[in-house]
């Protein structure tokens, strides 16, 4: 049976600056990409906010460039799923999806987590030209334009106040009467003039203009559940905010994680509950969610691995 000091279940900025900094410390990491090497970024266009790279990088060229720098120190790159970890004793004993085992002495959980979607058929064509799931990541390129937010807690208030510093205006579609967000947020939206709520509201689709690969998103069709009145709004960006979905299905009843599944590490720590097994990125992030916080917690993962080893 294959062993390996460290492994790497995911990619994406968590993973593989994990592989960059555990090759570089000579743990001759074996990692799996899963079935979306290199992650969320991958569906993503422009990335203009990760450093080094001035004039901005689309998301699947990020992905490369780091899969490359982590392949460059000895990382072993595998496509392929993890299918079972057992963690009850080490080295865990790890199923791979084509049949293969693997004994790994320390294991670094970077599957990242999936971004909500409403499950339209336009909202999936227009993904990356237009239709987005993080403000954060995309707002800056609606710069003075009309957006919209979907959702009523308190990321949805949260993404709308941010994107009411950038655009024109912002539109927050909701299908209740009031929003699920605390208090503090709901007066923060209220008190926002550019923020204009649609209630008891749902998106009935998104439309747009599509020329080839080139996409240009000009509105969205909404309707009033209440009046069943239909219009179009015209919006040039529509932001996605109704939940992410860690993928941590793997782990459950057998790492610690809170009530929506995300993977809870120790303070100050990428470490699980189980000594060995450390967790890095969107998998154990549920409010920063960035590219560069996913690659810092990469990095303290393997560091901490790295030191884990030493002290056996």
């Amino acid at each position: 049976m294959e062993k390996t000091k460290c492994l790497i279940i995911g990619s994406g900025p968590a993973g593989y600056t994990a592989a960059i900094y555990a090759a570089r410390a000579d743990l001759k990491p074996v990692m799996y990409e899963g079935m979306q090497p290199g992650g969320q970024l991958t569906t993503t266009t422009e990335v203009d906010n990760f450093p080094g790279y001035p004039d901005g990088v689309d998301g699947p060229t990020l992905m490369e460039d780091l899969k490359k720098q982590a392949e460059r120190f000895g990382t072993d790159t595998r496509w392929g799923m993890v299918t079972n970890v057992d963690t009850t004793q080490r080295p865990f004993k790890v199923d791979i999806d084509d049949g293969n085992q693997i004994m790994a002495e320390t294991i670094i959980i970077a599957t990242g987590a999936t971004a909500q979607y409403l499950g339209l058929e336009s909202e999936e064509r227009f993904k990356g030209g237009g239709v987005s799931a993080c403000a954060t990541c995309d707002g800056f390129f609606y710069k003075g334009r009309d957006v919209a937010v979907v959702g009523g807690g308190d990321t949805a208030a949260e993404e709308a106040t941010y994107l009411a510093n950038i655009v024109n205006k912002v539109y927050l579609i909701h299908r209740r009467n009031e929003l699920r967000a605390s208090k503090a947020m709901v007066n923060r939206v209220l008190k926002t003039s550019n923020i204009e709520i649609l209630w008891d509201t749902e998106v009935k689709e998104i439309v747009g203009t599509e020329q080839g690969f080139t996409k240009a998103l000009d509105g969205a069709i909404v309707f009033n559940k209440k009046t069943g009145e239909e219009r179009k709004i015209d919006i040039e960006g529509f932001f996605v905010a109704i939940g992410h979905t860690p993928n941590t299905e793997l782990f459950k009843g057998k790492l610690d994680m809170d009530e929506t599944g995300y993977l809870i590490t120790k303070p100050d720590s990428t470490a699980t509950n189980i000594p060995g097994i450390f967790a890095a990125g969107d998998v154990q992030d549920k409010h920063y969610r960035q590219a560069i916080t996913a690659a810092g917690t990469g990095c303290m993962a393997a560091i901490e691995s790295e030191r884990f080893l030493g002290e056996q």
